[in-house]
């Protein structure tokens, strides 16, 4: 299923997008597209029944904004450094064990909103992700148990970050992602049953109609299944929280002087195979 909220900001309403590509209402069988949906199998398989039976109405899409997928995010764990191409575009030695970061929830925007060029900001930069997010509670995730099962669903992310903030400002990396506006989610948050293998999803995204990122999950150093299994033996995962699992080759800190920072005026867009395309004009906080 692709499930996704419409609305303005603040009131979204849960909507299903059909075989068909018809936007479909889900207000009178869920309150919210959320963590606690997510985690009750028989409200999930309710509105697959619905879905299928076709008894879900339609909804005028002219007009209407497209809001984040998932509401009341517990938290945004990500994960830097965590493609081969990457690693190497920028220099660094691929990690020994995933490099994990928060962006809080309150970044999260819609997928085709304005994003907000943070004030004195000079290296404002894009990175394309596969977002996953948690439908069961993972605590200390076993050896032999399967990672992926604890795993509701995927999205698009746009991992917005400032270099300048992040790498030249001291301390840690929170001060170059956590600005407003700085982690656009969906489209959709597409159910992981649609995903045959997360290993196997090209990502792509333009900066003013140029190609700038091309690349696959694939070239991850770390996969979903061994992310998911790595965090969780450091926090807890809960229904709702989200993964952004890094970035392909072909962002601005690794292109050559000068270096190719957004400004204001920018248009980006970005997609993954099967999940979804974004789009987002830049403008001055």
């Amino acid at each position: 299923m692709k499930l996704l909220r419409v609305g303005t900001a603040g009131a979204e309403r849960p909507a299903l997008l059909d075989a068909e590509g018809v936007l479909r209402d889900l207000t009178g069988i869920v309150d919210d597209i959320d963590g606690a949906l997510l985690a009750d199998a028989a409200a999930l398989g309710r509105v697959r029944a619905a879905a299928d039976a076709g008894e879900l109405p339609a909804l005028d899409a002219t007009g209407l904004r497209i809001g984040p997928p998932l509401g009341r995010i517990g938290k945004v764990v990500c994960i830097g450094l965590n493609y081969h191409d990457h690693a190497r575009e920028t220099g660094a030695e691929p990690p020994a064990e995933p490099v994990v970061f928060f962006k809080a929830a309150d970044t999260v925007v819609g997928p085709n909103d304005t994003v907000l060029v943070p004030r004195g900001s000079v290296k404002t930069d894009w990175e394309v992700e596969l977002a996953v997010v948690i439908g069961r509670t993972a605590r200390y995730v076993a050896d032999d148990e399967d990672p992926l099962a604890y795993v509701a669903g995927y999205a698009v992310a746009h991992d917005v970050s400032e270099r300048e903030f992040q790498i030249e400002r001291g301390g840690t990396w929170d001060k170059g992602k956590n600005c407003e506006t700085f982690n656009p989610l969906g489209p959709w948050l597409v159910t992981a049953d649609e995903v045959a293998d997360p290993q196997d999803l090209s990502l792509k995204l333009w900066v003013n109609g140029e190609l700038k990122q091309d690349g696959t999950t694939a070239e991850q150093i770390f996969s979903v299944a061994e992310v998911v299994r790595y965090v969780s033996q450091f926090m807890v995962l809960y229904p709702g929280d989200v993964i952004n699992t890094g970035t392909p080759a072909g962002v601005a800190l690794g292109a050559p002087e000068p270096k190719p920072f957004l400004r204001a005026g920018d248009v980006v867009e970005l997609e993954i195979a099967g999940l979804g395309r974004q789009r987002q004009e830049f403008k001055d906080a």
